[in-house]
């Protein structure tokens, strides 16, 4: 029987799929060595991995001094999963003694054990003094370019002093967020999400088995409140899973249709409507076939998630910033397509977890150049900030905000009236 593989060797398999492969996270944590670990090995392999692609530029730094050249990737991962936590405090005894016998174990690497060894003990020594010193890792130049031309360095760097931070985990309430914020020592949000700063294994907090609540972040739980009071309304949620947004809207006293493209993904949209005792008609299929009639529509399209880096540390190392011109338009046929599904006098809500213009206010704007009598409504809600409101009348969250809170993930969002 082959042998289980420990929290870090899997950690390094999996920055070699992120890495090396374009795969993210979420597909590589698949397998039958990752599905062998016990559940804390696989919380601490996910986190050490997610950690290290945080900090990859600094781990290549701390390790530079100490490198001829560049070893092949596995290695690499290797010592840079031991420059992060030798420059965390790990000890360096059980760092770099498993260091070597991964790489030992390989017997196309077995003869970098010495070097391996050689290197972490001088990370060991110097590393952390010159780890407190490096600036936080900046975004590939696929991505900060773009976002520099929009919001200016200073704001792209206050962006990427929040990615290195990562998230608190968010909390949206089913029924009173004052009782969740009180029954889980969480901190109510002006919004009205509950924030947890050390939040421990989830399905383990006071009111998971009972359905109180589900994981959302504050800026992901936003646009469904923007529509508004919607009880007794058919709602259509155009892009549903994983279902928070519908969650919400049930709980607000809609009748919700979900609509997804992924059964796998509905499925889980299922399982949080049955754990929360809420109700929503379930339907798979692509959003640009859908037919019927709807008093409002919640549309979360597809797009480039660059909002959730601070969730997903693996999403600018496993992608080049392909699709995102196709999915530039297939966002614009969404919002085509669901001004025909909306009743005359009916709320639209578009919104994308992207940080790109291009996804979110230039989408509005030729929106409204394409469709006669089309109005963007000023969007309205407990809790914002009138720093958020961006010129064409939409709503622009970037993980900068809230910074002495936590931040929140980048979103664009916005109202749009169609004509009566």
């Amino acid at each position: 029987m082959a042998a289980i593989p420990s929290a870090r060797a899997q950690a390094v398999q999996l920055l070699g799929q992120v890495l090396g492969q374009g795969r993210l996270m979420s597909d590589a944590m698949s397998g039958h060595a990752w599905e062998a670990l016990a559940p804390a090995d696989k919380a601490a392999a996910q986190r050490l991995a997610m950690e290290v692609l945080r900090n990859l530029d600094r781990c290549d730094r701390v390790l530079k001094p100490h490198l001829r050249k560049n070893p092949p990737l596995f290695v690499r991962n290797v010592l840079r999963l031991g420059a992060l936590e030798l420059c965390s405090g790990g000890a360096a005894h059980g760092v770099v003694n498993e260091a070597v016998q991964m790489v030992g174990a390989d017997r196309k690497t077995q003869t970098m054990k010495g070097m391996v060894n050689a290197v972490l003990r001088k990370v060991a020594e110097d590393g952390p003094a010159h780890w407190a010193k490096l600036r936080a890792p900046r975004l590939a130049r696929w991505l900060r370019d773009p976002l520099v031309a929009a919001w200016g360095p200073h704001s792209v760097a206050a962006m990427e002093a929040a990615h290195l931070a990562g998230a608190p985990l968010d909390l949206t309430a089913k029924c009173d967020p004052q009782a969740l914020a009180d029954a889980t020592g969480g901190a109510l949000l002006p919004t009205g999400s509950v924030r947890l700063a050390q939040a421990g294994q989830v399905s383990a907090l006071p009111g998971f088995e009972a359905g109180e609540w589900w994981v959302q972040d504050a800026a992901a739980a936003l646009p469904a409140r923007l529509l508004g009071d919607v009880a007794g309304l058919s709602v259509l949620d155009m892009c549903a899973a994983p279902g928070g947004k519908t969650m919400q809207l049930a709980a607000a006293g809609a009748r919700v249709t979900a609509l997804d493209l992924s059964e796998h993904r509905m499925a889980r949209v299922a399982e949080n409507l049955a754990r929360t005792g809420l109700a929503a008609q379930i339907v798979v299929g692509d959003a640009l076939d859908h037919q019927g009639a709807y008093d409002a529509i919640l549309l979360d399209a597809p797009c480039s998630a660059t909002g959730t880096i601070r969730r997903h540390p693996d999403l600018p190392h496993a992608k080049q910033g392909e699709g995102i011109s196709e999915l530039i338009g297939i966002q614009g046929a969404m919002i085509d397509h669901a001004l025909t599904l909306l009743a005359p006098g009916g709320r639209l809500v578009f919104c994308t977890c992207s940080l790109i213009p291009d996804e979110g206010e230039c989408q509005i704007e030729e929106a409204l150049a394409r469709h006669e009598g089309l109005r963007v409504l000023r969007p309205e809600a407990p809790g914002l900030d009138e720093a958020w409101r961006s010129d064409e009348g939409g709503l622009r969250l970037r993980p900068d905000f809230w910074a002495d809170r936590g931040g929140m993930d980048g979103f664009y969002m916005a109202v749009l009236h169609k004509p009566a």
